[in-house]
């Protein structure tokens, strides 16, 4: 851990993207849901819009001027302008939305299984999947997701793991431990670990949980 910055404990973060020196970040709950554009040193929020109630908010990724941002059980991706975080249009999908990233050209998305879905970044229309799986075990429960360095990075709903995953095959090359950031002190009235945010220009990220009080900055590094 290189750094401690603030984080809002009413988030329950489902995703996160640094880009520039803005965070995105999107949360989740049935009448809670946000997504919110802040500077990432200070948890100061530029912008913010909220989702309509009957919407849970999931992963989001930024690809270019726009925001795509998932729905948990609702089918639903919601394509925003990312200067304005306005709504643009809504693209229906099948089964659950949970982790979404961009790769450089195209999306990555979970759906809390083993399998990850390359989705068009503009039609956002299905163009592949693989499956997950360390050695010959399927890893499931993938939720958040970060594309960086040529690997997916996913969050292990549920637990205080972190994997890195080869998207051609599906094979999991490393895995992170990320407990005992949080203080027990801390422990209270939060919930699991999820968000991560690769930081441009350098080999560090932004990490955090639902309801979280920090983000930390952060280096995987071999034990």
């Amino acid at each position: 851990m290189t750094n401690v910055l603030p984080h809002d404990r009413s988030s329950f973060t489902q995703g996160l993207e640094l880009v520039g020196d803005t965070l995105v970040e999107g949360t989740g709950t049935y009448g809670g849901s946000v997504l919110r554009a802040l500077d990432p040193a200070t948890g100061a929020v530029h912008r913010e819009t909220r989702l309509s109630p009957e919407l849970f908010g999931e992963g989001i990724t930024v690809v270019g001027d726009r925001i795509w941002q998932l729905t948990w059980q609702e089918g639903v991706a919601i394509e925003r302008d990312r200067a304005t975080l306005a709504e643009l249009r809504r693209v229906a999908y099948q089964g659950e939305g949970w982790g979404l990233c961009h790769d450089g050209s195209r999306l990555v998305m979970s759906d809390g299984s083993a399998r990850l879905t390359f989705r068009d970044p503009v039609t956002f229309a299905p163009a592949g999947e693989v499956t997950v799986r360390a050695e010959d075990e399927e890893v499931g429960e993938l939720n958040e997701l970060e594309c960086a360095g040529g690997a997916v990075w996913a969050n292990i709903w549920g637990s205080d793991e972190i994997v890195r995953i080869d998207p051609a095959s599906g094979r999991v090359t490393a895995v992170a431990d990320a407990s005992g950031l949080l203080a027990p002190h801390e422990r209270a009235g939060t919930d699991v670990l999820n968000g991560i945010a690769a930081i441009p220009g350098t080999d560090e990220f932004l990490i955090t949980g639902k309801y979280w009080p920090h983000l930390y900055r952060v280096r995987f590094v071999p034990r």
